[in-house]
């Protein structure tokens, strides 16, 4: 009898967290926000205020001569991703803090599709420790993705945000990104 009570609860609790509004958690990312209809460049222009256009990848390219490019992460940074089959237009996300010199974690819109992602992880696996390739967190699985994509590195804003500011503007720039 005790066994049906404890698990009535826990079913209870489980159900109750289903309709809950509150974001997605796990182990290595800290919340993810339903956004249908967003995408990563408008959002990460709205989020980093860096006046770039084009695709995803086509951002690397747009930067030189107007701001900074590194293979260094930096808080704020925006991770450029490279064309691909998985991605053809490429992708976007930015840096929302930096963990050590292999792992980052991001702030990106539709990685998942419909998806604001916060503080996903991101580790670089590239030979020579320089961005150029990485494997990303992936929610529907609650672990790192098995594919690893290929990189241009960091476009820096000139005054980038720190964690805590990002984190706060990310759900507005989601929302102007939208279109409201």
């Amino acid at each position: 009898m005790r066994t049906r009570s404890i698990l009535a609860v826990a079913l209870a609790l489980l159900l109750s967290a289903c309709g809950s509004p509150r974001p997605q958690t796990g182990p290595n990312l800290a919340a993810t926000y339903e956004f249908p209809g967003l995408t990563c460049v408008p959002f990460a222009r709205a989020l980093t205020r860096l006046q770039l256009a084009g695709n995803g990848a086509d951002w690397w390219t747009a930067a030189n001569g107007r701001y900074t490019r590194s293979q260094t992460p930096l808080t704020g940074g925006v991770l450029v991703f490279k064309r691909s089959g998985r991605l053809p237009d490429g992708h976007v996300s930015v840096v929302s803090q930096v963990l050590d010199a292999r792992r980052i974690h991001v702030i990106q819109a539709n990685w998942v599709p419909g998806q604001l992602d916060l503080d996903q992880l991101v580790v670089d696996v590239s030979a020579r420790n320089d961005w150029t390739a990485v494997r990303v967190w992936y929610p529907p699985t609650n672990q790192l993705g098995a594919s690893t994509y290929a990189t241009f590195g960091f476009v820096l804003p000139p005054s980038p945000m720190g964690h805590d500011e990002l984190a706060q503007a990310a759900e507005p720039a989601a929302r102007a990104a939208r279109g409201g």
